[in-house]
């Protein structure tokens, strides 16, 4: 049996640099499992079903690739399910501290699961959900930030 990742986030909503991320991250481990996490510092645009579907539409062609929702601690998720690796994207030295914080925090929680930092493609740093979503109110094409589902579901919330 290969290796077991998880990939977690709020992905609200899901982006191209996240996805890019998790291409990369299916041909590095056997399965990637994409972790639609409840951020008790976040407010959510959408709900965790919406995220759900949003993320499984905008990543069915990769076959090693599932989404789940999960409301506790991402680490064990990992433990109760067999990963021994987290992923983690990393767009500049801000979320490097920030992701180094938890990174260390895992490890200290359960030794045996390692984090791993992978940055997007280099067109995709400057995105992230929360620029995303204030684009989408202001009603700005989204094609080149997003996979079509999420335009779509955008442009119905903000219409």
């Amino acid at each position: 049996m290969g290796t077991q990742a998880i990939y977690p986030g709020s992905f609200d909503p899901i982006t191209l640099g996240h996805v890019d991320v998790i291409e990369r991250a299916s041909q590095m481990f056997e399965t990637v499992t994409v972790v639609v996490a409840r951020n008790s510092r976040k407010t959510p645009l959408f709900d965790e079903q919406e995220r759900h579907e949003m993320a499984s539409e905008s990543l069915r062609h990769l076959p090693n690739v599932r989404v789940v929702v999960h409301a506790g601690l991402v680490v064990d998720y990992a433990i109760e399910n067999g990963a021994t690796v987290i992923v983690r994207g990393i767009r500049a030295v801000t979320d490097f501290e920030y992701e180094f914080q938890i990174a260390l925090m895992n490890r200290k929680l359960q030794p045996l699961v390692s984090t791993i930092f992978l940055m997007p493609h280099e067109k995709y740093t400057y995105l992230n959900s929360s620029i995303i979503r204030e684009l989408s109110r202001y009603h700005q094409n989204l094609s080149e930030f997003v996979p079509p589902i999420v335009a779509d579901r955008l442009t119905k919330k903000f219409s």
